[in-house]
């Protein structure tokens, strides 16, 4: 019997998949608890229709993180902070003070966990930093980073 699953199901497929199973696990076991429905013309017409509307969804999340990595190529984020004498810093710079210069200075806002830096900045000079926006689209942004001017 062909049924469309509503849920996983462990060893036989995962939510909205199309499957064939014995027809007393369907009656007795899937049907019951909701698992899956019976796979008639009409069901399978609305799958696709789902499967059609998460794929423009889709679509629609990659174009906005293509044009935010457009508007981040090539961005430089300055930063003034208090250092020693040999340029290193008192502290060091993190992805949430990244992410916080990068929305006042440029007016984008990107989540502090997409961006990718290895190390915390600790010393004086332009490090590049990669942005991670969505699955398959990245960029990088150069973080210059100077000194407080003595008083």
């Amino acid at each position: 019997m062909k049924v469309i699953l509503l849920a996983d199901v462990k060893e036989k497929g995962k939510k909205d998949e199309i499957v064939n199973v014995s027809d007393g696990y369907a009656r007795n076991f899937l049907f019951p608890k909701k698992l899956a429905v019976e796979a008639t013309p009409g069901a399978m017409k609305e799958i696709q229709k789902k499967r059609a509307a998460e794929a423009a969804r889709e679509a629609e999340r990659r174009a906005e993180a293509e044009a935010k990595a457009k508007a981040l190529k090539g961005k430089i984020i300055n930063m003034t902070v208090k250092c020693g004498a040999a340029g290193r810093l008192y502290g060091s710079i993190t992805t949430a003070e990244i992410a916080s210069e990068l929305e006042k200075q440029h007016g984008i806002k990107v989540d502090k966990r997409k961006i990718d830096l290895s190390d915390p900045i600790r010393t004086v000079g332009d490090v590049e930093v990669g942005v991670w926006l969505y699955s398959g689209v990245t960029t990088t942004m150069v973080v210059h980073v100077e000194p407080v001017a003595a008083k």
